[in-house]
């Protein structure tokens, strides 16, 4: 059976010729785009979608995450402080961390994705509490399927605690034998390297200053005999440049080269303090950054050089970012303040609307090393958001419709999300799972891991602990 999205008022392709069709027909067959037209004929038992008044685009691909953050966001203990106490005082309530509760951190900030328009996210998880077991990214490829979202999973690690001058607590720290045991047994079990793959795994120690030398170079060297990407975090901060310069004697892009981490196999999450050496470098080498303007802003970290990577060569694409940083998972969003974030920064040199929704879509799946998903044509997964132009939000500004998704709309939410050929948002709504039963055990699961941290660290994590949210489970 195959499915036909029929009459739509704009189709933008965002292939290599910029085509975008007007009054026209998208067929999808199995997992594949068949063909884009004018008038194309529906098959017997074929869906038809009717398109009319909608926009039909690729769907968003999300470069980093951290799914897990959803359960630990708008925590009145971590607003408003720089990246490294807002790391020290989470990593005590992620200690928290439950199977059950990266499940629904997972389903949440996936259901969000897919709600705003992501068929494709990255994850990176790295945080692994003692006595939780080592199958955490299992469970979060469960749930992507459950879900039906595409899906590259990020073996995270950190094996550097705060007894041997690291950040975060020994007890979510692990030894790098136990690291690179599960890092080969998830590629060898889950990874898929076809055309289509609904499942890639990448290998991502956290950061410099939460992992050693040895791990990254013996990390690389794993993904490499595999032919999996690597990914890490990179100079976010400039506490994170003067940590690299200080304990290693090198600014962090050098200090990545140093350790074989250049590349098209490669990509940084945030890259904002580069020297414009770092940017040539990351440019000449192709490798990928996960562009994150929300997180960035809430953190007062920085602005990322998009421009300038861009014309140095690099690869870049765009990212939500873990959710106690931005604090939704909401790629919509992420283009319309990517947008105006790189205005402030170039002024009329800044990014134009087109080439925001280019960062992602074609930008990011070129950050993923996918060549099969990103823009819309013949033989492409089909990977496709439909956005109602005939809302409210979009009135009186739709001369260009690509400036129109970037700019307006009064809801980030997409009509219709399709994943592989398969719908999977319909009017809105999340088809495959219960959105309000998620909610429930999701706030429940929440509270519970800041009840629990805050017994553990006498520490008040409510903004009114006397009436604690979390279900009655004040810290005592």
């Amino acid at each position: 059976m195959s499915l036909l999205i029929k009459n739509a008022e704009w189709i933008i392709t965002l292939d290599s010729e910029g085509r975008r069709y007007r009054q026209a027909d998208l067929l999808i067959e199995g997992p594949a785009i068949k063909a884009i037209g004018f008038n194309l004929p529906a098959g017997e038992g074929d869906e038809i979608i009717n398109a009319q008044g909608k926009v039909v685009l690729p769907g968003l691909i999300n470069t980093h995450h951290h799914l897990y953050q959803t359960l630990t966001r708008n925590i009145p203990a971590t607003q408003d402080i720089p990246l490294f106490p807002w790391l020290v005082t989470l990593y005590e309530i992620w200690r928290e961390l439950t199977p059950e509760a990266v499940r629904l951190g997972a389903l949440v900030g996936l259901g969000e994705l897919l709600k705003t328009g992501c068929t494709c996210s990255s994850d990176h998880h790295y945080v692994f509490p003692r006595g939780q077991g080592n199958e955490l990214i299992d469970i979060e490829i469960q749930a992507a399927r459950e879900l039906g979202i595409r899906f590259h999973a990020t073996r995270g690690s950190m094996s550097l605690g705060k007894s041997q001058g690291g950040l975060p607590p020994d007890e979510v720290v692990q030894t790098e034998d136990e690291i690179l045991a599960d890092s080969e047994r998830l590629i060898q079990k889950y990874h898929e390297a076809g055309h289509f793959a609904m499942c890639r795994i990448a290998l991502a120690p956290c950061s410099p200053f939460s992992v050693t030398p040895e791990l990254m170079r013996d990390s690389a060297a794993l993904a490499r005999r595999y032919g999996v990407m690597l990914h890490t975090h990179l100079a976010e901060t400039l506490d994170e440049e003067r940590f690299c310069k200080e304990k290693f004697g090198r600014r962090p892009v050098e200090y990545m080269a140093e350790l074989g981490w250049l590349g098209p196999d490669v990509w940084f999450a945030h890259a904002i303090h580069l020297s414009d050496a770092e940017v040539a470098l990351l440019g000449e080498t192709k490798s990928g950054v996960a562009h994150c303007p929300v997180s960035n802003m809430k953190l007062s970290s920085g602005i990322c050089r998009v421009n300038d990577l861009l014309s140095a060569g690099a690869r870049v694409g765009l990212a939500v970012d873990g959710s106690a940083s931005n604090d939704s998972s909401n790629m919509w969003n992420e283009m319309r303040i990517a947008y105006l974030l790189q205005k402030l920064a170039y002024g009329n040199n800044g990014l134009t609307a087109e080439e925001v929704l280019r960062l992602a879509t074609v930008g990011s799946a070129e950050v993923l090393g996918r060549e099969d998903i990103g823009y819309l044509a013949p033989g492409m997964a089909a990977d496709i958001i439909l956005i109602n132009f005939e809302e409210l939000g979009f009135a009186g500004g739709q001369h260009d419709p690509v400036a129109a998704i970037i700019t307006c709309g009064d809801s980030q939410l997409v009509d219709t999300t399709i994943v592989n050929g398969e719908v999977v948002v319909r009017e809105g709504r999340l088809v495959k799972v219960d959105e309000t039963e998620i909610v429930r055990q999701a706030n429940r699961i929440s509270g519970e891991m800041l009840a629990r941290a805050g017994r553990r660290t006498g520490t008040d994590y409510c903004a009114y602990p006397k009436r604690c949210h979390a279900h009655n489970l004040t810290p005592q």
